[in-house]
């Protein structure tokens, strides 16, 4: 334990770390992992990674909180207590997370969308829940082999590509090499043989010639700052391997340099240097500089025919676009942690001053919407902030995302336009609100239709998403058209006046079903001081006796303060 814990010394007695150490030591010290190892170890593992990734006192002490809620008597209220509100929000969120589970359904899905609400909220929550993943899959040997499988899927799934979403290179692919062996235990046993004479050759192959590649740069006045050999991951080489027809032949890069050097015109210039020496390989010239990936990864790429003509790779970067590949996010967490403290003791990382819109967090939203084609996508990259959403549960546990102040109305069109269109009432966390009530993040929403009905203009004047507005338009639309066609049928109009209240408009609308009759137009209106609604019903000329018990039922519906008539032939 003594190794383990030695990075924790350079805390103070009085740390939030520190304290929060000896609390998980005391609430964890009867646990035991499956290995037999003490709990603890677990929490320690934790919260080193995020140390490591550069994140603040808060998040570290978070992490090593991260299961004692969910594993031992203590409460949240108890973090509160101890912690304040800062940290209880962090663990209860790492604690929802862990408990959130839908029966029956597609974990893939909504356990992603979960991430995105506590990730909506504070990213670290996801940070952590990162941090215990790793050091769960570093012992996932001591689980069943069901859990095992579980487990990997989960991290392959779930966690690697957000990590790599989150730019964070090298944790997605240890995440998919620590699950690779579970989820395909032959091909890992097949792909370990087949991998190692090429991979030990190649292996020297590059170590020989890494000091003719250091003198060829430094004699064009280039000094880099480190020149490695980067080996492939398993899992990598494997998806790589599937494209190539299994031939390791046609994979290049099993081994490839990794230069860093100081600025990004020695990119460049180190790649020219190359080129000018060995042939490039036609359509293996890669520029992620220029033209960074979608998770913000930058470097040059190049493959040459090198010295015994042997097919080499070569990346170069900069130690900043290093530092983002390993740590993604986590680097530019740390940069904005460190900016308001003195020059001498700033993380000097260039070009994080410039990531503040954090574009990856845009794509990340954007994976729930069915946007139609690439310029709507990137407009809403531009327009539609992550932090001006909110996130809304259905009655079926799926997850719907909305602009902040979005309505029932925009929910309900959100999930199908009939939906929208049908609207007559809606249930928030079980209890009747109004049709143009703000919705919350974490909101349970349930919209009650009236087969027949259409939407409202009045709805124009509160729903917030563009959908919304244009399906309600459109409805709008078509119902005056038909009432163009209509205009000439003879036909009865009934005008209801009543107390604007949740409701009333299915009151009114069953008062004409119960006794069969077939409206043929709808339309609603509130007035301006949102006392009164005025509803507009029309149909077939009716009988004496069916005008009179319409009429009674139309009366008795509560808070109805006038009703009349008019025959249209």
């Amino acid at each position: 334990m003594k190794s383990m814990t030695d990075w924790l010394k350079k805390y103070s007695a009085e740390s939030i770390v520190t304290k929060a150490y000896e609390f998980a030591k005391e609430a964890h010290k009867d646990s035991k992992r499956a290995s037999g190892e003490p709990y603890l170890n677990h929490c320690l593992n934790a919260a080193n990674s995020v140390r490591d990734w550069g994140f603040d006192e808060t998040s570290i002490a978070a992490a090593l909180l991260h299961d004692v809620v969910k594993d031992t008597p203590i409460t949240i209220h108890d973090i509160q207590k101890k912690f304040g509100e800062e940290i209880k929000f962090l663990v209860d969120g790492l604690t929802k997370l862990d408990s959130f589970a839908f029966p029956g359904k597609d974990p893939k899905v909504e356990t992603f969308r979960k991430l995105i609400i506590s990730f909506s909220r504070d990213l670290r929550v996801v940070i952590i829940k990162l941090a215990d993943r790793l050091d769960n899959m570093q012992t996932l040997r001591f689980l069943s082999p069901e859990k095992q499988k579980k487990f990997a899927w989960e991290t392959t799934e779930l966690y690697a590509p957000l990590a790599y979403r989150l730019g964070m290179q090298k944790l997605s692919g240890e995440l998919e090499d620590l699950a690779f062996p579970y989820i395909y235990p032959e091909e890992f046993k097949w792909l370990i043989k087949a991998v190692k004479d090429s991979y030990d050759d190649r292996l020297n192959y590059v170590l020989k010639i890494q000091p003719i590649v250091l003198k060829l740069l430094e004699d064009h006045g280039i000094k880099p700052l480190s020149i490695d050999a980067r080996a492939k991951r398993y899992s990598s080489l494997y998806k790589k391997l599937i494209r190539k027809d299994m031939n390791l032949e046609r994979v290049y890069d099993l081994v490839a340099f990794r230069i860093i050097v100081k600025t990004v015109e020695e990119c460049y210039s180190a790649l020219g240097i190359i080129h000018q020496v060995w042939t490039p390989l036609s359509g293996q010239i890669k520029d992620y500089i220029a033209r960074p990936k979608p998770n913000g990864y930058r470097s040059l790429h190049t493959t040459v025919f090198c010295i015994d003509n042997k097919i080499t790779e070569f990346q170069i970067r900069t130690q900043e676009m290093h530092e983002e590949d390993e740590l993604g996010i986590a680097a530019h967490w740390a940069y904005q942690q460190t900016k308001n403290l003195p020059k001498e003791k700033r993380i000097n990382w260039a070009g994080l001053r410039n990531k503040h819109e954090l574009l990856w967090v845009e794509q990340l939203r954007n994976w729930q919407k069915n946007l139609h084609n690439q310029e709507e996508f990137i407009q809403s990259l531009k327009t539609d902030f992550f932090k001006d959403r909110i996130f809304v549960i259905t009655p079926q546990d799926d997850v719907v995302d909305l602009p902040t102040a979005s309505t029932p109305i925009d929910f309900a069109y959100q999930i199908h336009s009939e939906l929208g269109n049908q609207c007559v009432e809606a249930k928030v966390n079980n209890k009747i609100v109004p049709l143009d009530y703000e919705l919350h993040s974490g909101d349970l929403v349930e919209i009650i239709i009236q087969k027949g009905k259409r939407p409202s203009k009045d709805w124009l004047r509160f729903v917030k998403t563009a959908l919304a507005q244009k399906e309600i338009k459109s409805s709008l639309r078509t119902k005056e058209k038909k009432l163009e066609k209509r205009v000439e049928t003879p036909h009865m109009e009934f005008k209801i006046i009543n107390q604007d209240r949740p409701g009333f408009l299915k009151d009114v609308t069953g008062a004409f079903a119960e006794l069969k009759i077939n409206i043929t137009y709808l339309n609603s209106a509130t007035d301006q001081r949102g006392t009164l609604s005025t509803v507009i019903v029309r149909c077939e000329i009716l009988t004496e006796e069916k005008i009179r018990k319409l009429l009674v039922k139309l009366k008795k519906i509560a808070g109805t303060k006038e009703v009349n008539y008019k025959f249209n032939r």
